[in-house]
């Protein structure tokens, strides 16, 4: 024990210092900060995640996805009811509206199944450079054979097949087939055609549980229509043109959306890639009864009531010779498609600007 005051005062002095170290809180350094920013709850459950809990997690992910089949319709049932509300169509009745939901629950449902089997390959595809564009294909078409057949018309007349390319022709530069755009059986009733081809689609469409899958495993060319989509759309023509001097089709519905009661003009697509690779174009003219919906079929057929029968008409091809014009081809192929289409509503000269 000190006896001097000096040798007292200074002990304290050293006891005040050590014990304000002890207590004041060190700075973190840079990485210490870092380390303890991200390890959040949830982060440390993420990292604490049993392989049970990530299974149980997987499954219930995969099963939303599924089942998503039978909700996603409805979105397609008010899509299809939208083109019909026209007073120049027949509205949809309860029963078409359940028509249309069952069409959809089919297409989904079937490619969804037949996109699960697939994949498999897909991915060991992936690394061992092979696909199954092929394979793909093949269910896209049955599943458009099948829902058609089922829900709209038992029989697909075709007129003007020879007009086709052959089945196994992969001569280059392809053929481009344009059609107008009524409704979605379009998209089931152009497999009648059973020739091969690539679909322009809306990049959302990936999405969609079933037909997104088969169309991803299938290699259609997916773009984005809104906002700066500059880089898609020259996405778009590289992988037409890749596809055209391959020997393998593309296919435009050249109005770019559906319409029953109006002939909308022509986008430049198709015949911007026409001219590119000095491309045949094959217009084919989509004709829908508009009693398809709300007609009884396939029950009508107990009781032999009859049906008016889905129709293509594949007119001659249009060669894109070198100096024509883009609004020539048009033309051309404008006249060609609606001359066996009846005129419903009007016909729309040029596009309405968006505001």
């Amino acid at each position: 024990h000190p006896s001097n005051p000096n040798d007292i005062k200074e002990a304290l002095n050293v006891f005040g210092r050590a014990t304000e170290q002890t207590e004041r809180p060190t700075t973190p350094t840079r990485k210490q900060y870092k380390t303890k920013r991200h390890h959040t709850p949830y982060m440390a459950a993420t990292m604490n995640l049993s392989p049970d809990l990530f299974l149980t997690i997987f499954k219930n992910a995969f099963y939303l996805y599924c089942s998503s089949v039978i909700v996603l319709p409805i979105l397609s049932v008010f899509q299809e009811r939208k083109i019909w509300k026209s007073p120049l169509l027949p509205s949809l009745s309860p029963l078409g509206l359940i028509k249309v939901f069952l069409f959809n629950v089919v297409w989904m449902g079937a490619t969804l199944v037949g996109g699960l089997l697939l994949l498999p390959k897909f991915i060991v595809g992936k690394f061992f450079g092979f696909d199954c564009q092929l394979e793909a294909h093949y269910v896209e078409r049955l599943t458009g054979m099948l829902c058609c057949s089922m829900f709209i018309s038992p029989k697909v007349e075709i007129v003007g097949e020879e007009h086709l390319p052959a089945i196994n022709d992969n001569s280059a530069p392809a053929p481009i087939y344009v059609a107008n755009h009524a409704s979605q059986i379009d998209l089931g009733v152009v497999y009648f055609l059973k020739r091969r081809f690539k679909w322009i689609s809306k990049d959302s469409v990936r999405y969609i549980p079933g037909p997104g899958l088969i169309m991803t495993l299938s290699q259609h060319v997916f773009i984005v229509r809104t906002g700066k989509n500059r880089k898609s759309v020259s996405n778009l023509y590289a992988q037409s043109n890749a596809a055209i001097q391959a020997g393998l089709p593309m296919f435009f519905f050249p109005q770019g959306t559906r319409r029953m009661a109006e002939r909308l003009p022509f986008k430049d697509g198709a015949y911007r890639v026409a001219l590119e690779n000095k491309s045949r174009l094959i217009p084919i003219s989509i004709h829908i009864p508009l009693t398809c919906w709300n007609s009884w079929y396939p029950l009508c057929l107990l009781w032999g009531g009859k049906v008016e029968n889905l129709r293509l008409t594949i007119h001659p091809p249009i060669e894109a010779k070198e100096g024509m014009e883009k609004e020539e081809l048009k033309k051309l192929t404008y006249d060609a498609i609606f001359s066996c289409v009846p005129l419903i509503g009007e016909e729309v000269t040029e596009f309405k600007k968006k505001k």
